[in-house]
């Protein structure tokens, strides 16, 4: 992730270097200060080396300064990278590993473990490989100056030493431990912030609140745990380093009052003891923040190796954008990862020509959604072929096959940004006009202009500013602004009024004439102008034809038929609009067709339906 940013990492070398040198120099000029100036008495000494030290003070503060920054902007550069590579691999995988992992707990990795990663790259392995150059330089220097000191101090180092191996390992597993903590912390209040309104009406407030806190209390424990160990690794390091050096500090000091040594060179003796001993504490402090930045890039890790099961063909192909908008089923047989044991699909065989209108009916998990899931190759089947535009779908690029498709689902999904961007979901390099025409198709064009801000005016998270009718319209306006030639409406009107209603549906009307239209439908009324209507009961297909056969047919469709039509109360605006008032046939949508007379005059069919 470094390696991108040289210049970066060479300045940060750079000026480390020399930051470290100046002052590995201070011990000498105090050596100097008092063997020359104070000892001897010589005031133009004392200047010099006062001097001397003015220097490599101002070259310590520079090259502090400049160290500073350049790895400060190391860190922010490496985390922005890390974070958009995380969010982009995020991005490529299937549907499957979104169901086994909560997106609260998926958003902690792209920003609290980031954020670890960004103070270790940008301030903790500063830290640590200064006190690595500073411990190697005092040593050294500890050599030079008095070797037989610097032998006794250096029998205390593998007791240093062995416990950063012993207790390094340990804090890492601690540190992804609490960081597995948090993350289940951010999934809880992410999904409670997301359900709000399911929260008071039931008012949850206090269970949920009584649940986070248990939650924040398995944080704590795992952080005390992991804050303990390290205690007690800071401890043992500090211990050991400084009882070693003040051991030999002792035997120095005896050497001074024997003569053995001059007090200059055992002052610089002294602060250079000083100086490795604070290098290895200050290693120890910072080896913890490194080991748990370690736990949170395992976790990072983990996603970045995740590959997604489904993905592009070495040999995938783009589908050409003239194809026709064609779908085939061919003996599919599927069951989603999470329910193995439960087939979704079993045996389904259908095709959809170019231009038609195709519904597709039956009662909740017959495999209607499925289907649009399989179409758009969010899953994989199992046996059997899917094609579209006369290509098979594991043949074509996944961006190519799903540049096809134009989706209207049942849960409308806005973001946080304006109309008119949110609108452009459907087609980013679309214009203002071509917005426009969109929502005035869709009936959107009124309240979007009476909106603060018209087309700019910002929505909210989820579109929360809107209505769900409103919500519903902006998402008929992106799937219409697409222009795929296969549109896929998932109960597209359930959340719109009767009038709204009536001016989508003719809306779609206009659109279907020109694009293959797949409507998933659990109102039956909104299908009765299919050109084929296709009958799902427990992954199978029942039963195919238009509304009127499959009415006089029977079955599964006649029942749901009849169970809507005679328990549903009657819509005026469309019965106004289908009502004969001129006493012929009734055609009624409510019930069976009949041969008797509507009563003129009325807006209501018959009295037999």
């Amino acid at each position: 992730m470094m390696r991108p940013y040289r210049g970066l990492l060479a300045g940060w070398l750079v000026f480390l270097a020399l930051s470290s040198s100046a002052t590995l120099t201070l011990p000498f000029a105090a050596r100097l200060m008092i063997e020359r100036g104070f000892s001897g008495g010589n005031a133009t000494a004392v200047d010099q080396t006062f001097l001397l030290l003015g220097m490599v003070a101002m070259v310590l503060a520079i090259a502090t300064a400049f160290r500073f920054f350049f790895v400060s902007m190391l860190g922010e550069r490496v985390s922005a990278d890390l974070r958009k590579r995380l969010y982009a691999h995020l991005l490529r995988l299937d549907a499957t590993f979104f169901e086994k992992n909560r997106s609260g707990e998926l958003l902690s990795r792209i920003t609290a473990d980031a954020e670890l990663v960004q103070t270790v790259v940008g301030s903790s392995i500063s830290v640590a490989l200064r006190s690595v150059i500073m411990f190697v330089g005092s040593a050294t220097l500890l050599v030079l100056t008095s070797p037989r000191l610097a032998g006794y101090a250096a029998l205390g180092i593998p007791l240093a030493i062995l416990p950063i191996l012993v207790f390094g390992r340990r804090v890492r597993n601690l540190s992804r431990q609490s960081q597995d903590h948090f993350a289940e912390t951010s999934a809880q209040a992410s999904e409670s912030l997301g359900a709000m309104h399911i929260l008071k009406a039931f008012t949850r407030e206090r269970v949920e609140a009584m649940r986070f806190a248990a939650s924040i209390a398995r944080v704590l424990v795992a952080a005390t745990r992991r804050i303990g160990t390290r205690a007690l690794f800071t401890f043992r390091i500090i211990a050991l380093v400084f009882g070693s050096i003040t051991l030999v500090l002792w035997i120095g000091a005896r050497n001074v009052i024997s003569g053995q040594m001059s007090a200059g060179v055992l002052t610089q003796f002294v602060l250079y003891a000083v100086t490795a001993a604070g290098s290895v504490g200050a290693l120890t402090e910072v080896w913890g923040e490194v080991q748990r930045a370690a736990g949170a890039m395992d976790r990072i890790s983990e996603i970045l190796g995740t590959q997604p099961d489904i993905d592009d063909a070495a040999d995938a192909r783009a589908l050409p954008v003239n194809a026709p908008g064609s779908v085939r089923f061919d003996d599919v047989h599927f069951a989603y990862p999470s329910r193995p044991d439960a087939p979704a699909l079993q045996g389904v065989s259908f095709q959809v020509a170019p231009g038609e209108t195709v519904a597709l009916v039956g009662p909740s998990g017959a495999g209607k959604s499925t289907i649009f899931q399989l179409m758009l190759r969010f899953y994989d089947t199992h046996t059997g072929t899917i094609s579209v535009g006369g290509e098979p779908v594991r043949a074509l690029t996944l961006e190519s096959l799903r540049n096809a498709f134009a989706l209207v689902p049942q849960d409308s999904v806005l973001f946080a940004m304006s109309a008119a961007e949110n609108i452009r979901v459907g087609r980013a390099e679309a214009t203002l006009d071509d917005v426009r025409e969109a929502a005035r198709q869709a009936e959107a064009l009124a309240f979007i202009e009476a909106l603060p801000q018209g087309f700019d005016t910002d929505l909210g998270e989820r579109g929360v500013k809107l209505s769900g009718g409103q919500q519903q319209r902006i998402a008929i306006a992106r799937a219409l602004i697409r222009k795929a030639p296969i549109l896929l409406l998932d109960e597209a009107t359930s959340s719109l009024d009767a009038q709204s209603e009536a001016a989508i549906q003719q809306a779609l009307e206009r659109v279907r004439r020109q694009v293959t239209t797949i409507v998933i439908a659990h109102r039956l009324a909104t299908v009765q102008k299919a050109d084929r209507i296709l009958v799902l009961d427990g992954g199978r297909i029942v039963a195919e034809g238009r509304h009127e056969d499959l009415l006089a047919e029977g079955g599964l469709y006649a029942e749901l038929a009849r169970l809507q039509f005679e328990h549903q109360p009657h819509n005026h605006e469309y019965q106004r609009n289908q009502s004969n008032r001129s006493g012929n046939d009734c055609r009624s949508q409510w019930r069976f067709r009949c041969r008797r007379k509507a009563r003129p005059g009325t807006i209501w069919p018959c009295r037999s339906c």
